[in-house]
Parts: structure tokens; sequence; C-alpha cells
């Protein structure tokens, strides 16, 4: 028997934020990260909505970017003191992320962080408190998946934290909410949603529903991607990106993801790159690599009016190219010295992380080293 996964409840829609005023219990935390919610309006009308609902809050702001465990335990803190029965994720996919983590050691104090980089061993959730994602960002999907990419500062490591414990109670998917998003925050996140469909569809998990959301997930950026990025304002490529990045998500959910995931997480906590524009580098490339082992890539790109795995390759480097996002690891400022010193490191950890293992080929130590080289350098790469 397969069981699909997916938030409890999804409210969608432009204006659909409003459904707060629905939700029933006592008390919130609203978890954010910086000044973005509170300056466009969106922190003040999820207080009120809640407010209209008979539910008091309390605010954790100031989730940084590539949230640490440090901050999950302050934010756990926090929470014992206020005790709430709902914990709301708002904001990009930091903030989100730091939430469910928040949960975590909210209702489990000594949970011990190490030990839940392990995948699906997060303990039994939902004893003291249910979950609310609502996302600013159009890329990630955390709103409907069992993952928080949690950093280990002293590490230098990003830990994908996996279990079905994490999936929301409720996502609410309102692409009004985008509209203050920057234009190279649009570009980078709506290519990681364009990743996580790529990567699920081609995935060695068979799921006729991930497949699905996949392929129309892909067909959505390619369709409204540069509309968003050009023309913030317009609502309707806004929701469209914004439905794109929960399909992405609920694609990967269930048929997880790949090696462009496991090189990314590397080059984000070492180097700072962002999650999505590094996504946008090494997929490609990943694509190159993978075709030798999977058929799929010749359906994704007949999706978007193409034939092989290199037109869908190419078709990802325009689009890139169209939303100005970077073509090399190089141009992000690393040195070559820097590069060459962390390679060996980064290359192990990425053969390690859980995402490596359902990827359609099984990759050697060497191949993620010349997968890391080729993408450094904007090279396109070749057996």
């Amino acid at each position: 028997m397969s069981k699909l996964f997916i938030a409890g409840e999804v409210l969608h829609n432009a204006g659909s934020l409003a459904e707060l005023k629905n939700i029933k219990g006592s008390k919130a935390v609203i978890v954010t990260g910086g000044s973005s919610m509170r300056k466009s309006g969106t922190l003040d009308k999820t207080i009120n909505y809640l407010k209209e609902a008979g539910i008091s809050t309390a605010v954790f702001e100031g989730v940084e970017e590539d949230p640490s465990s440090a901050t999950c335990l302050k934010g756990a803190e926090m929470m014992q003191n206020f005790q709430p029965d709902w914990i709301v994720g708002l904001g990009g996919c930091s903030a989100i992320d730091a939430a469910k983590m928040m949960w975590v050691f909210y209702e489990h104090p000594d949970a011990d962080f190490e030990a839940m980089t392990k995948p699906f061993t997060v303990p039994t959730l939902r004893n003291k408190a249910k979950f609310i994602a609502i996302p600013s960002t159009s890329g990630t999907g955390t709103e409907t998946t069992g993952l928080a990419v949690i950093t280990d500062r002293d590490k230098g490591v990003k830990y994908p934290i996996v279990s079905y414990e994490l999936t929301p109670d409720v996502a609410i998917v309102d692409g009004e909410i985008c509209a203050s998003m920057p234009a190279h925050v649009t570009s980078n996140t709506g290519l990681d949603a364009l990743t996580h469909c790529v990567e699920a569809y081609v995935s060695n998990i068979d799921d006729n529903y991930a497949d699905v959301l996949a392929k129309g997930g892909l067909q959505i950026v390619f369709d409204n991607l540069q509309e968003a990025v050009e023309n913030p304002t317009n609502i309707t490529a806004r929701q469209n990106m914004h439905d794109a990045s929960f399909m992405g998500g609920l694609a990967f959910n269930n048929a997880w993801l790949g090696i462009v995931h496991s090189l990314s997480h590397q080059v984000g906590a070492l180097f700072g790159i962002p999650h999505g524009a590094a996504n946008a580098i090494f997929l490609p490339n990943v694509i190159r690599y993978n075709a030798a082992a999977t058929n799929r890539y010749p359906e994704l790109a007949k999706a978007i009016g193409k034939e092989t795995a290199e037109d869908l390759a190419v078709a990802i480097e325009t689009l890139r190219a169209s939303v100005n996002n970077n073509a090399s690891i190089q141009e992000f400022g690393i040195t070559e010295e820097d590069w060459e010193r962390n390679l060996d490191f980064m290359a192990n950890n990425a053969l390690q992380d859980p995402c490596t293992g359902f990827n359609p080929r099984k990759p050697s130590l060497e191949d993620l080293k010349a997968l890391y080289n080729a993408c450094f350098y904007g090279n396109v790469y070749a057996e």
C-alpha cells in the first residue's frame, strides 16, 4: 500500500490568508524572518485574523537565512513559556523550516538534533500543537513537505531533516503575499521549484501522483517565472508560481529528490550561495550526468515542447539566463583556492546526503567532484 503525504488542509488562491479567521484554538506562536512580513503588512494581517478567531499570539522574529539549530532551540524556549496550541511559520522557507524544528524541540525538549539528521527519526508530534505554514516565496514547497533544512554553524553543514511528522497541518498558498518579493528572490525560488519538479519526476521512486504534479508544475514555471520576475504585481503569475511551488513540494514529498540538492546543500552551507541559485547551476549538468540511467527526461522535455534530455538541460539554462541567474559557482566570487580546499569535504558530504539515495544514478565520490568542478567553472558536463 502507498500513502499520499500532503498538508492536512490546503487553502489556496489570492486572499486565502483570511481563512485564518476560521482556525480553532487558543494560542499561536508566529515564527518569521527579518522585517519583510512586517513591512508588507502580512504579519499584522496574520495577527488580526487569528485575533478574530479568538487566538492570542506571540511573535518570534529574526530567523536568519539558512536557519541554525541554535535559533530553533531559542524559539522552542519561547514556546515553552507561551504554550501555544498552534505554531505558524510565516515567510520564506527559512522561517517555516525553523518553525518546524522549534515545534520539535517545543514538544520534545530533550530531542537530539544530531540523531534527527538521520531520515525519519523525528519523534511523534502534535502532542501539544499543530502547524500552519504560510509561505511568502514560491520555491521550496515546505508548506506541504516533511522536510526542514537546518544548518549546523559549527560544522558548516546543512542538514535536511526528513520526517513526515513535519508535514504541516494547514498550508495557506496565497499569491498576494508574494507581491513584494524582490526580483532576485522570485528568480531563485522559482528555479528551486523547477528543480523539485525535475528531480521528483526522475527519482527512483515511482509515484503516479508525483509524476503528474511534477510535470504540471514544470510547465507552470516555464510559463510564468519570467513574467513574475519582470512584473511583480501580476497576481495571476504570482499565484501560478505559488501553485507550482506547492505542486513541486507535494511531488517530492512523495518521490523525494536527488543529487542536485545534495550538491547544493554543501555550497549553501559553506559559501552562502542561495539554494535556488545553486540548484539552477547544478540542474542542467546533473540532467546530463543522469541521462544515461533514466529515460524520463525526454518525457519532461516534451511537456515544454522539446524532445531530448539535452534539450531540457539547454531550456533550463535559457530560462536561468532570462531571469538573470548566474551560470557558474565561480560567479559568486569564490576563489579557486577556496574551492579546491573544500572540494573533498563537499563531495563527501554530498555523497552522504539523504537526497543522494533517491537519485536515478548512483554516484561515486569522483562523479560528484567532476560535477562540482564543471559547475564551478560553468562548463558543460561530459563523461
